[in-house]
């Protein structure tokens, strides 16, 4: 009878092997639901990113304000007879944050004349 038990721990054993470490086991199980979830996240941002842009292209495709506002803000464009004023703010002095420290006079060397 003690030997028929054996043999069934082992068989029981040997059968719960691929299940719980083989090809696909439940650590793979888990670890392929996790990679899926992190994919969906991704996916997602992905989605909103491309529902912008395809935005802008409709906006660019059906009218000139789009356009207008990407040459004024992208490249800097003015219209025709459009004056452009530039103000500039002063610049104000430098102000130190720590007095200057003194330099050391460096020991002078005389050339030896020939």
């Amino acid at each position: 009878m003690r030997w028929l038990t054996l043999i069934f721990v082992v068989l029981i054993a040997a059968l719960q092997y691929p299940l719980w470490l083989g090809k696909g086991s439940w650590l793979r199980v888990w670890e392929v639901d996790r990679e899926s979830t992190q994919q969906k996240e991704v996916n997602l941002k992905l989605r909103a990113r491309n529902a912008s842009l395809d935005a802008e292209v409709r906006d660019l495709k059906q009218g000139y304000d789009a356009i207008e506002e990407r040459a004024r803000s992208e490249l800097g464009m003015i219209k025709r007879d459009e004056i452009f004023f530039q103000v500039l703010e002063e610049s104000k002095p430098a102000v130190r944050a720590q007095p200057e420290v003194e330099k050391k006079a460096a020991p002078q060397v005389e050339e030896a004349k020939p």
